[in-house]
């Protein structure tokens, strides 16, 4: 059974987010702390918990949900997962960061890349990687089906949708990703975004504005 653990952190109020299994064994995703009191919060969690970090996963790499991946990789000498056609978002990220006035330390190089439809064998359970571009050119999503929850990042908000008005996003194909990839899934899954609070899929067939 996964436990899902989130904090919001930044200026730009940010979820991150971290899957804790029966082993005690901890995925990390989109480590967004940039402040060092949030910094430390997310530390002394995993410390006290008796957490082994085993994953750092981004759901995409815009720079609020990046800010923690130097400190994660570091303390924790795990390597960075993203998908490949969000790494051009990645290398420029601290340029970002200097326009916006919250300059940070640039995040490693990927470790490796995630496929669309792979599966992220954590424990019992597994989480399936979703494609779901349209913020970002490769914003995932990672779907337990096990336990009914998609960890969304910025693709679909309570009664809302991502932004498409960054480079590389697009209107269009964001709204294609959330027919074809979300809101295929069964209404009562749970979805955990990036930014706000916790929603369903059924939910947002049914009230979502922008759908």
């Amino acid at each position: 059974m996964l436990e899902i653990k989130h904090f919001t952190f930044n200026p730009f109020q940010e979820n991150t987010y971290l899957l804790l299994n029966e082993k005690k064994e901890c995925i990390i995703i989109d480590p967004g702390c940039y402040f060092e009191s949030e910094r430390k919060e997310l530390l002394t969690y995993i410390e006290k918990e008796g957490l082994k970090v085993t994953r750092l996963l981004n759901t995409h790499c815009h720079l609020d949900h990046i800010f923690g991946n130097k400190l994660v990789a570091d303390t924790y000498g795990v390597g960075l997962e993203i998908h490949q056609l969000d790494a051009v978002v990645l290398e420029r990220s601290p340029e970002l960061g200097q326009m916006y006035g919250v300059p940070f330390e640039a995040s490693p190089a990927p470790a490796r890349y995630l496929e669309d439809g792979e599966k992220i064998q954590f424990g019992d359970n597994e989480l399936e990687v979703l494609l779901t571009p349209g913020h970002s050119p490769g914003s995932v999503c990672f779907y337990c089906a096990k336990q009914q929850f998609v960890i969304g990042g910025d693709v679909l908000f309570y009664q809302s949708i991502g932004r498409t008005d960054l480079p590389g996003g697009d209107h269009q194909t964001l709204l294609n990703s959330i027919e074809t990839k979300l809101f295929v899934l069964p209404d009562e899954v749970s979805v955990w975004p990036g930014h706000g609070k916790e929603t369903t899929i059924g939910y947002e067939k049914q009230h979502n504005p922008f759908l």
